[in-house]
């Protein structure tokens, strides 16, 4: 047996008073203590990786607001030391009246090995969130997506990188042998290990409270955007079981026992049929709805029937504070149609339909989309409120606005897109290749042409930030949302949300 955490601790956040740790140790631990605040809470051990034990355990801080506080762990009596030889963290509880600094990242790792070994500073963005948490804390740390990139599955695992050799319509028919779902186990309990304890990104996980939600590289990348036949195949389905499990297990800190599920809090919800992880989280003066673009995903859906129905019911019963709704993929951004049509009509569809359907607009998910955009327009007049869409994935920094201006009172939601914490942006070719399928002409999404969304310039940089980055979200005296986008560069982009 031995002291030091495989993985951890990881914060999270369940409401304005309570709070969450989680560790990995190895699998002869039986006991898991937290120390905090001359209080000794037990860990539950909540489920098992292929490397070992996960222990979960909740908490009030009962401290003075404002405060920062100390915590240890301790694992058989002995205190317990991280990856980084760290035997004791600390976090920031906001005051009552305070308003939280919060953070939002997406895209932490690499799509290939080619990328990961040509960055020169991978972390150089958990470095900089670290200094600025030294210079005024963050309150909670928002994470919208590729949490760790999985896309290596394909190489790293023997029996799918055997699999893969096979002709499509064997690929369809075989089964998932008990050694190929061993082997898959075993790549995601690694892969966490691997990205997770490095030491930047560790540090800050185990400093500030974190909100998670899955996106495609979670998985592997496309995820929910192939075709029927291979997404429904046994071979996808066992990779999707296990990565599911390490995503209930370490991103959402074990999902039976998390109370800020949206399936809770719907009056609709029938638990034998939820499928999906949609959230909500009431902090401070925010309400944090965060939705599941993965789990229920095909191509010609975003989200089940289901799902739906519990965010309608959130949204029904939202009636004060300001909204933030963390979306993986921007609801507004560059339209992609022109691209999507040539694809459609040519013989290799399927070879690159994956990264066209992912997005919002592509057709098959513009009726959810607008389902989405005309409820939230109302949820935003009756609230009376800010709304906010986060979102990552496209490896850029940009920011969008819808305006419903069908009354004399002007409705507006705004997006902010931050992308990517550790991915680099796409070249100059790449971006000039983007820019030409691509258009960011206004959109209007109602006859009359009263509803327009498009992209706008934040203050301080370009439209659109080609550069790694993360943001900022701070209420300022002025009562606007502040959000500045911290990038690699000299630019310093901000733009106020009023």
């Amino acid at each position: 047996m031995s002291n030091q955490l495989l993985l951890g601790p990881i914060l999270g956040l369940e409401s304005d008073t309570l709070y969450t740790t989680l560790v990995v140790t190895d699998d002869t631990v039986s006991s898991v203590l937290l120390e905090i605040h001359q209080d000794t809470l037990s860990f539950e051990l909540v489920g098992t990786l292929h490397v070992g034990r996960v222990w979960r355990v909740e908490f009030d801080p009962h401290l003075e607001p404002n405060s920062s506080v100390n915590y240890r762990i301790l694992i058989e009596n002995e205190f317990a030391t991280s990856k980084s030889g760290d035997s004791q963290w600390s976090f920031h509880v906001p005051a009552q009246t305070e308003t939280p600094k919060l953070a939002y990242a997406s895209c932490n790792g690499f799509s290939d090995f080619k990328l990961m070994t040509s960055t020169e500073r991978p972390y150089a963005l958990w470095q900089a969130m670290s200094e600025q948490h030294d210079e005024a804390p963050f309150s909670l740390l928002l994470m919208g997506g590729d949490q760790i990139y999985a896309d290596s599955i394909w190489t790293m695992v023997p029996s799918l990188k055997q699999w893969n050799e096979l002709p499509r319509e064997k690929k369809i028919k075989a089964k998932a042998s008990k050694q190929m779902k061993a082997q898959i186990r075993r790549f995601y309990s690694e892969l966490y290990l691997d990205r997770w304890n490095k030491p930047d990104v560790a540090k800050m996980l185990a400093s500030i409270p974190s909100i998670m939600m899955w996106d495609d590289h979670d998985i592997f990348d496309g995820w929910g955007s192939y075709p029927e036949d291979i997404q429904t195949c046994e071979v996808y389905s066992a990779i999707f079981a296990e990565a599911k499990n390490h995503f209930d297990l370490l991103q959402l800190r074990s999902a039976n026992k998390n109370s800020t599920l949206l399936r809770n809090a719907s009056a609709n919800a029938n638990q034998a049929k939820v499928s999906h992880f949609g959230a909500v989280v009431q902090f401070k003066n925010y309400q944090i709805l965060v939705l599941d673009n993965r789990s229920e995903r095909t191509l010609n859906r975003v989200m089940s029937e289901e799902h739906w129905q519990d965010v309608i019911h959130f949204l029904d019963n939202c009636t004060t504070g300001d909204l933030l709704v963390m979306t993986g993929v921007p609801v507004v951004y560059r339209d992609f149609s022109f691209a999507e049509r040539a694809v459609d009509a040519t013989p290799w569809e399927e070879e690159v339909t994956d990264d066209l359907k992912d997005h919002w607009r592509a057709k098959e998910h513009e009726g959810e989309r607008s389902r989405l955009i005309m409820r939230l327009l109302a949820n935003a007049k009756r609230r009376q409120g800010k709304t906010v869409l986060l979102s990552g994935d496209v490896h850029v920094g940009a920011l969008g606005i819808i305006r419903d201006e069908s009354q004399s009172d002007i409705t507006r939601i705004h997006q902010v897109i931050s992308s990517g914490i550790v991915h680099p942006s796409p070249t100059f070719m790449q971006w000039l290749g983007i820019c030409a399928l691509t258009n960011d002409d206004d959109e209007y999404l109602d006859g009359a042409k009263h509803i327009v969304a498009r992209m706008i310039k934040p203050t301080g940089g370009d439209k659109y930030i080609r550069t790694r980055n993360f943001t900022t979200l701070k209420m300022g005296t002025d009562h606007k949302i502040w959000v500045n986008w911290i990038i690699e560069g000299k630019d310093k982009p901000v733009y106020a949300i009023d």
